[in-house]
């Protein structure tokens, strides 16, 4: 089983810092000048695309320098002059200092996410049965032209998730403002999107990414009628067997607490490697 260091802590929260970046410098390409911000804060980084968009979020504090009252004050006014909530997303391998500074600033903790984890190594492959084919769901990759119908599938799952014995989520989020993180995620690098079929049929959808030897598993979700049909454990070895060949030794997935998407991927191996909290500051 994999085990969760400091450093592998590190890797796997600067990649999803890499993520937000590149995301927030789509969105800035899309939205009137000067309404879209990212910008480095203490090692993480610090996003705002648009209201209601999910990847408005602070991520990677904690493993640099705790940012400094001064940026942090120059950061909340960004927020608080776009009248928008600033969440971050802290990971409890982190430095200790970084919540203990939020919390003095007022931002108060709304809810927890896990990061699950897989070393990639011959062996987890093997007990994952990466190698295996479904003989009726067949996964295959996205051609550009297929995007918006990737888009659309992906999304129609999201927004009709399963039932679970578990804490609510602490979010919610408008299918317009999906779509256009979506579509700012397209010009991210080292992304792969999938599509599961049955039948000729699409019934869901995954996506990849891979940066700096972390396969970050992302947007999966099938369409609900399709459930309880093997879909996502086809997308789980698919990506698995592509991450590997694509010289990453670890996949990481984040998912809620308690989860249908948590239960799928400790089916295939993975490991809680730690949690991150959720902490928000309203707008002033």
């Amino acid at each position: 089983m994999l085990f969760a260091t400091g450093s592998l802590a590190g890797r796997i929260e600067a990649a999803e810092v890499s993520l937000i970046e590149q995301i927030g410098h789509a969105a800035s390409r899309r939205l009137p000048d000067g309404e879209a911000f990212c910008q480095r804060i203490g090692g993480g980084v610090a996003m705002f695309a648009g209201h209601g968009a999910p990847s408005n979020k602070v991520a990677g504090l904690g493993f640099d320098a705790p940012p400094d009252e001064s940026s942090l004050d120059e950061l909340e006014r960004e927020f608080d002059k776009r009248g928008a909530a600033l969440q971050v997303e802290f990971a409890s391998l982190g430095d200790p200092a970084v919540p203990r500074l939020l919390t003095a600033r007022g931002y108060r903790l709304i809810g927890f996410e896990n990061v699950l984890g897989l070393a990639l190594d011959d062996e987890s492959l093997e007990r994952a049965g990466a190698g295996i084919s479904d003989p009726v769901t067949r996964i295959e990759r996205v051609r550009v032209e297929e995007t918006p119908t990737w888009r659309d599938t992906v999304i129609t799952g999201f927004l009709t998730p399963d039932v679970f014995d578990g804490p609510p989520s602490h979010e919610s989020f408008a299918r317009e403002a999906i779509e256009r993180t979506f579509g700012d995620m397209m010009a991210v690098s080292g992304l792969q999107l999938y599509f599961a079929r049955r039948e000729g049929e699409i019934v869901g959808g995954g996506g990849l990414r891979l940066c700096d030897g972390i396969a970050q598993f992302s947007g999966a979700a099938t369409l609900p009628q399709h459930r309880r049909q093997g879909v996502q454990s086809a997308l789980f070895r698919a990506r698995l067997r592509d991450a590997a060949a694509g010289g990453c030794d670890v996949a990481v997935v984040t998912t809620q607490p308690g989860s249908k998407s948590q239960e799928n991927a400790q089916r295939f191996g993975f490991a809680v490697l730690y949690v991150r909290a959720v902490m928000l500051r309203e707008p002033r």
